[in-house]
């Protein structure tokens, strides 16, 4: 059983930047690939940005294409960088695992964080 834990969430004014920390609770590097998720008020659980278990390969979520950026080391630590934030991208974020090292899922996971806030301010 793989615990994470999100971290670094807060508030931010529009135009700025956040990084996102998940820590496992055990070294997730090569077997898991890794994801972030966000979930906003009165809506569904979106998909943000997914990394293989080599840190090789990267998917993102069209809204957020060229300002997020994911990676991870060679531990338990995967990060989320968010930069040029939005209203919009205000949400509860979550850190997903996935027990599949190179299959980049934007769905199905097999654990998951408890999730930070992010909060933009217009």
């Amino acid at each position: 059983q793989v615990q994470l834990v999100e971290s670094g969430g807060g508030l931010v004014q529009t135009g700025g930047s956040l990084t996102l920390s998940c820590v496992a609770s055990e070294r997730t590097f090569i077997r898991y690939s890794m994801g972030w998720f966000r979930r906003a008020p009165g809506k569904d659980r979106e998909f943000v940005a997914a990394i293989s278990g080599n840190g090789g390969n990267t998917d993102f979520t069209d809204s957020v294409k060229g300002r997020f950026g994911i990676s991870r080391d060679y531990a338990k630590t995967t990060w989320l960088e968010m930069h040029q934030l939005k209203p919009e991208d205000a949400a509860v974020y979550y850190c997903a695992a996935r027990d599949d090292s190179d299959y980049l899922s934007r769905d199905e996971y097999d654990y998951w964080g408890q999730g930070t806030q992010v909060t933009v301010s217009s």
